[in-house]
């Protein structure tokens, strides 16, 4: 049987690399974004893509209800804003807050229920360096650190139902979130690097996709970075 991967923002950046991933390991894939103008793999026969926006919380378990079968769950999309801690509008830091925890949180509690009656899954969450460390944009750092936070709880929740859920940390990456992020950062952050470049969204994908298949089921709860040792633990 062809399983089903759901991958949110899927459709560029790092999501459009694990959509690609999963594709070549012989997946369906779900893509929900709110854009598919660009989307390079629209027509693809193993992709369904679906136009929604993540910040609709109260909605996500009736959509989810309407997609059948989801053998692995991909909570990709994310936002950003590079924002000053001391001039942060309400309406940005409540988005994030949707986007970046709740909708991650609400798909799970959604996806897992027909996970938990087939006693296995696969969840996979895309955090940050930035939940480990700090960041600049404050709440952003503080929405991936509760995305890690929440993988680890879900794991102990869930695990005993079979569902294996992980999360990455990956330090700047070649997408266009770069876009909002000040030269001197990032070329601070080079200097960390071991290599002195940014990863690339294949790499977090690869590292994504297995995770989200074949990776042993021991690993559950944990955090795995991904940022060439610029922040070693």
């Amino acid at each position: 049987m062809q399983k089903t991967a759901l991958v949110t923002g899927g459709n560029k950046g790092i999501g459009l690399a694990v959509t690609q991933y999963f594709l070549n390991h012989d997946y369906n894939v779900i893509v929900i974004a709110r854009d598919f103008s660009c989307f390079e793999l629209a027509t693809h026969e193993n992709v369904q893509t679906v136009e929604y926006d993540l910040s609709n919380i109260e909605s996500i378990p009736e959509l989810i209800a309407s997609l059948g079968d989801i053998h692995v769950l991909i909570n990709n999309a994310g936002v950003m804003y590079s924002l000053p801690y001391d001039d942060y509008p309400q309406a940005q830091v409540d988005r994030m807050i949707r986007l970046n925890i709740q909708a991650p949180v609400t798909l799970i509690q959604a996806v897992s229920k027909q996970m938990i009656e087939r006693k296995n899954g696969r969840i996979v969450n895309n955090a940050s360096i930035a939940g480990q460390t700090g960041h600049p944009d404050i709440w952003y750092g503080i929405t991936k650190a509760g995305l890690i936070n929440a993988t680890k709880s879900f794991a102990k929740i869930l695990g005993i139902h079979g569902i294996v859920i992980n999360a990455i940390a990956a330090s700047p990456t070649e997408t266009d979130m770069l876009n909002v992020v000040l030269e001197e950062r990032k070329n601070a952050f080079k200097k960390l690097a071991i290599t002195g470049r940014f990863g690339k969204p294949s790499e977090v994908a690869e590292t994504i996709g297995w995770l989200g298949t074949i990776s042993p089921e021991y690993i559950n709860g944990t955090c795995i970075d991904i940022n060439n040792g610029s922040f070693p633990r």
